[in-house]
């Protein structure tokens, strides 16, 4: 038999979705046909994006968003489980995750209209409370009832989902050798067929250009960043992250540069490392130590440059700790370029 014929073959598939690109690389035989692979990976998104995006009107969330407070309403369960886990994070993370604070990223012009300055009143002077206290969840039932007006955002987490939906489709067709990814959220399918893990950039957090901080390996884990240099907006020469801040419905004044987090699934790290953002290094880390997540914080200085507050063994910081620890975990999956 041929060494063509045993050694597992790269194949890299790719597609639209989220108004970005899924990336999937992975290993198999030789004789396997992409095409199917490529239908159900694009199918897999789609059902994200169609039931959590907030630039369709008549997607899933955005029709919950409709509803009248006190009405219970049917949702697909993929639905219910990421706003079920968003919840969690959000307890789990003392309220600086938040998927209720889609009125804010409306007003601040994070959505599908303009910045609007009645409504960044509004979101600002509003009372607003953590979103666990504004729904209630019927998880057998599959209903989410409204017990106070909120929006829905799940901008934070359905990508790293996305991804993880990616990881848990590749893995129908018996691939154990992959990574998969939609923009810089990562997640990899068990190690290189050789035995190594897979090796991901860090993103320097320079709004001019894409270049690698550092590089990190992941071996069935997954991994996305929060930075402040991809989205804002400017509000009298000032440049505003879009990482909001819940507790005042408004962006984050004065965030690291970004965050990285490291964790099992791909929509924990996706949402871990917007609440670690809300949080800062100082209290960030803390939490991050506390509840066992590998993190790198990028601080920018005085003079400019960029300073890391590593936390876990993975970033070389807490190297004693246990592993990665989370309130929530949805079924495994893998994430892009592979290293």
């Amino acid at each position: 038999m041929s060494k063509m014929s045993i050694d597992p073959t790269r194949r890299a598939l790719n597609g639209p979705t989220m108004g970005t690109r899924w990336s999937a690389a992975f290993h198999v035989d030789g004789d396997f046909d992409a095409g199917p692979v490529q239908a159900a990976l694009q199918a897999a998104v789609d059902e994200v994006d169609a039931q959590m995006s907030t630039w369709t009107p008549g997607s899933d969330l955005m029709r919950l968003n409709a509803a009248p407070v006190g009405d219970w309403r049917a949702v697909p369960v993929r639905l219910l489980d990421v706003i079920a886990l968003g919840l969690d994070i959000g307890r789990a993370s003392g309220g600086a995750f938040d998927i209720g604070m889609g009125d804010a990223f409306t007003a601040w012009g994070f959505g599908p209209d303009a910045a609007d300055p009645d409504r960044i009143r509004a979101a600002i002077g509003g009372d607003r409370g953590p979103a666990a206290k504004a729904l209630a969840l019927d998880i057998p039932g599959r209903r989410v009832r409204k017990i106070a007006p909120i929006a829905l955002d799940l901008n934070g987490i359905a990508k790293g989902y996305g991804v993880d939906r990616l990881a848990d489709t590749l893995a129908t067709f018996g691939v154990t050798a992959g990574l998969v990814g939609i923009d810089g959220e990562m997640r990899a399918l068990g190690p290189r067929p050789d035995g190594t893990p897979w090796s991901i950039a860090v993103e320097a957090p320079d709004p001019d250009r894409r270049a690698p901080h550092s590089v990190l390996t992941l071996h069935d884990a997954a991994v996305a960043t929060s930075g402040d240099y991809r989205h804002w907006v400017e509000v009298q020469g000032r440049r505003l992250s879009h990482t909001m801040e819940p507790r005042r419905g408004a962006p984050v004044l004065v965030p690291p540069a970004s965050v990285t987090v490291v964790a099992r699934t791909c929509a924990e790290a996706d949402a871990w490392a917007t609440a670690l953002m809300v949080l800062g290094a100082d209290a960030g880390a803390q939490v991050a130590r506390r509840t066992g997540l590998d993190a790198l914080f990028l601080v920018r200085d005085d003079t400019g440059g960029v300073r890391g507050v590593p936390v876990g063994g993975l970033f070389g910081g807490d190297a004693d700790r246990q592993g990665p620890e989370s309130p929530r975990s949805l079924p495994p999956a893998a994430g892009p370029q592979a290293g």
